[in-house]
């Protein structure tokens, strides 16, 4: 497919165009949330990207669960929004040219599509000893089926929010999940249009291994919304129901192997799922590593605290854990940030270890205070720890996952 738009129309002006994948792409709308400039637009059939609009800022790239976002062509003539609605498929890197017919233009031209094959890199990297994930193995057309194979309450009977453990089988199918990564759920029926329900992704809770060592299964940490149709519809799952799963997704948000790696994890309700499976990880295989692991973990009370209960049986060596509790009657509110500036010693030390990575995972809101948390932290300043957080997100050691 060539380009139709008019955007670019000298013949030897070449540009690189944002596009996204529409085979990987779930719709889950992050990207047209997050873009700044509002370049990225749908209809009911594929996300795309306005080549006239977007600046090139890459704030879409890492919130985007499956990669689909980031993906680029070199291109005479920009893509039209009406070519890439059309789309099943992304199209094939054009032959363009820049300018006359002589090697230095041919080598830009070369210069600029090796870059777009590269993709934008994004604003996260996984960590460099991390191990390669697999991802969108399974898709809304060809799901892996699971069977649920347990079920658990997490927050205590009495409190406000419905949290679950969810135990997912898949059998003989290989389905392999790192830790950090996420699955897509779908719910069974249609929406108010009479559309499929939309794929919902949720971080596995689980090590590599499985919930217990070389099962073929995962866990899920899913909170009950009020009108939430696919997290009541997990919710409410039983033993032996069988479930569509798409993916795995996420190539970046991923545990270091490296034993000497200290990590640093921030999280709130049910932004810890990703984080028990680090624990756990390192549980089972490097029980005895020098890095250090440190939680923040945030909740309105204790009985509303995902995995509260199991938390406290893990051995401070292994993991120090911080609870922050923002509505217990008679105290005042604390927040994780409340928390991190009180153990800004501890914070501090592992911040200017070159071996140390961080997470934060949970609520949107959350990240503002936290970012002005470590900045006091690390210094006087918040220019010093903006020039750290550059430095570690291109090393692959500083991650962030809200919603």
């Amino acid at each position: 497919m060539e380009p139709t738009g008019n955007a670019g129309t000298a013949a030897d002006a070449l540009r690189k165009q944002h596009v996204i994948d529409p085979e990987i792409c779930i719709r889950c709308n992050t990207c047209e949330e997050t873009c700044p400039v509002d370049s990225v637009t749908h209809d009911d059939n594929n996300y795309v990207v306005d080549a006239d609009k977007c600046n090139f800022c890459l704030d879409c790239i890492s919130p985007c669960p499956t990669g689909a976002i980031d993906n680029w062509r070199v291109v005479n003539a920009a893509y039209s929004l009406d070519d890439q609605f059309g789309w099943s498929e992304l199209p094939a890197q054009p032959e363009v040219r820049a300018g006359a017919p002589d090697e230095a233009a041919d080598d830009e031209a070369g210069r600029l599509i090796a870059e777009a094959h590269r993709g934008a890199g994004g604003r996260s990297i996984a960590p460099a000893s991390a191990a390669e994930p697999r991802i969108n193995l399974y898709n809304r057309q060809r799901p892996a089926i699971a069977t649920v194979t347990g079920t658990f309450r997490l927050t205590a009977p009495d409190a406000d929010n419905d949290v679950r453990h969810v135990i997912l089988d898949f059998g003989d199918t290989a389905f392999p999940v790192l830790e950090g990564q996420s699955i897509g759920i779908v719910a069974p029926g249609a929406d108010g249009s009479g559309a499929p329900h939309r794929v919902r992704l949720y971080s596995v809770a689980s090590p590599r291994d499985g919930e217990k060592p070389n099962a073929n299964n995962l866990a899920l940490t899913v909170k009950r919304e009020p009108n939430g149709v696919c997290s009541n519809y997990i919710c409410d799952l039983k033993k032996g129901d069988r479930v569509q799963v798409t993916g795995p997704f996420g190539a970046t948000f991923l545990m270091p192997n490296d034993p000497s790696a200290n990590i640093l994890m921030i999280c709130t309700g049910t932004g810890s799922a990703p984080f028990r499976a680090f624990t756990e990880r390192r549980r089972r295989v490097m029980r005895d590593a020098p890095g250090r692991m440190m939680l923040f973990f945030g909740a309105r009370r204790p009985e509303e605290l995902p995995y509260f209960g199991p938390l406290q049986k893990v051995p401070e060596g292994l993991l120090r854990k911080h609870f922050a509790y923002s509505r217990v009657p008679g105290q005042p509110k604390v927040y994780v940030q409340d928390l991190m500036r009180q153990k800004a010693d501890e914070v501090g030390i592992l911040l200017r270890h070159p071996q140390t990575h961080v997470y934060l995972c949970g609520l949107r809101g959350m990240e503002n205070g936290v970012d002005d948390a470590l900045a006091a932290i690390y210094g006087n300043g918040g220019a010093e720890w903006a020039a750290l957080r550059a430095h570690m997100r291109a090393d692959g050691r500083y991650h962030l996952e809200t919603y």
